[in-house]
């Protein structure tokens, strides 16, 4: 265990949030809106001064922030000059939007920290010291180094908020079908299907596909989701207004109309609940070759609510593996305890910060 920790420790001897409240250069705060929110409401809580909030040069138009006018970069660098710490609130799978980021992180002591996407238990240092035995017990699950490596780096991002350990865990969507049979499923069950983009994708990669099962809780995204079924002539899918869970009841559900809306036990920061009809998806369906779970920090409720699907069909699966710190070892702890030969992999998008974390099992 204290090798372990050790190995994650090796070039840091602090998590991110001490090493700021330690620090006594002008801390930045790179965007504003939820999650500079999130940002802040750590920083009071380890008692950590920001000086200013700033924005990207061409897209500060006199916006303000928790009482502070917004700086351009430009600006923020006139005031505080180079040696500053600047702390990313805001996520972005844009190439260019990305690279930018590695750049002022070459100039820069830059971070983007790591916090929970849905409310929960922060990842620091104390979270990894109370959940090692368990981290430790997930990490031995996976079938290769590759996951073992992304794993690994995944936590120490987690814990120093470094870019260097998420470039090191980039994945080209090649490599994450490669590890999937695409021409093997005939049949599919989305659970948080937004829109259908995920079903898109999917039928333009599996030739064999002919049935989908969707579930789309937003009323919204739902109704997108629907008038794409309706056209859509490849496979035949239905669509299901429900919440992925592990009963059948009502739910308070936050609308967003997003990618990311959620149930109010999981959301944050949201003012508009409607309640939601929440299923297992046992009751619905009876087999599938594959499932992708993306339910917005519900992905634990959700498999518990597949459990006969998985019995019947051993279907392969992707889970995200994001949305909440405990996570990166509930979960793949819960796939082995339902089915140990599962094969389970981890792979990760590129994102800015850490969010297409997903998990593979494959049987």
């Amino acid at each position: 265990m204290n090798d372990y920790k050790k190995s994650i420790f090796n070039k840091f001897d602090c998590d991110l949030w001490t090493h700021l409240s330690k620090s006594n250069k002008p801390i930045l705060i790179y965007g504003m809106g939820n999650g500079a929110d999130k940002i802040i409401s750590v920083f009071e809580k380890y008692g950590i001064e920001y000086k200013d909030v700033f924005a990207s040069d061409g897209f500060v138009r006199g916006h303000s922030y928790k009482g502070k006018r917004v700086l351009s970069y430009s600006e923020a660098i006139e005031a505080y000059g180079n040696d500053i710490i600047i702390v990313l609130s805001f996520g972005s799978s844009l190439p260019d939007v990305m690279q930018r980021m590695y750049e002022l992180d070459k100039k820069h002591e830059f971070y983007s920290p790591d916090v929970p996407v849905c409310p929960g238990e922060l990842f620091n240092e104390d979270f990894f010291d109370e959940n090692i035995f368990s981290l430790l017990k997930a990490r031995e699950l996976f079938h290769d180094e590759r996951s073992k490596e992304i794993f690994d780096d995944i936590i120490r991002y987690k814990l120093s908020g470094r870019l260097e350990y998420l470039k090191s865990t980039e994945c080209s969507e090649n490599e994450t079908f490669d590890i999937l049979s695409l021409s093997r499923y005939t049949s599919y069950l989305d659970l948080g299907a937004y829109n259908g983009d995920t079903v898109r994708k999917f039928l333009n990669t599996c030739p064999n596909l002919k049935n989908i099962y969707a579930f789309e809780p937003d009323l919204r995204n739902f109704k997108k989701l629907s008038l794409y079924a309706e056209g859509e002539t490849r496979a035949d899918i239905k669509a299901f207004n429900f919440a992925a869970w592990d009963a059948n009841e009502a739910l308070t559900f936050s609308s967003s109309g997003n990618r990311n809306s959620s149930n109010a036990a999981t959301a944050s920061h949201q003012t508009k609940y409607i309640n939601i009809n929440a299923r297992r998806a046992d009751d619905i369906i009876k087999n599938v070759d594959f499932i992708k779970y993306d339910v917005e920090g519900s992905e634990y409720k959700a498999i518990a609510g597949s459990k006969k699907i998985i019995e019947n069909s051993s279907p392969d699966m992707l889970i995200s593996m994001y949305h909440r710190s405990e996570d990166m070892y509930e979960l793949p702890i819960l796939i082995n305890s339902l089915n140990s030969e599962y094969k389970l992999y981890l792979r990760r998008l590129p994102y800015i910060p850490a969010w297409d974390l997903n998990l593979y099992a494959i049987k």
